[in-house]
């Protein structure tokens, strides 16, 4: 089991996620950024934005979510 916080996967808060697979926590951290938005919250918003940013360049995308996977497989 490996654990990583809101923060290390984009977001915004020290909400800690565990899961076996990057892929698990991804999906966490996705359910916890669709709440956060449903709320409006303002530094998960901003942190939203950023990740928006990326998301206009697929490369940059694919890197960002490369490097995490392997921050998370080093756990």
């Amino acid at each position: 089991m490996k654990t990583m916080t809101c923060k290390q996967l984009g977001g915004a808060c020290d909400l800690e996620f565990k899961a076996e697979t990057f892929d698990e926590i991804a999906e966490l951290s996705k359910k916890h950024g669709m709440e956060m938005y449903q709320k409006n919250e303002p530094a998960h918003m901003q942190a939203m934005g950023e990740m928006q940013k990326l998301m206009q360049s697929p490369d940059g995308m694919t890197q960002w979510f490369n490097n995490k996977r392997k921050e998370f497989e080093a756990l």
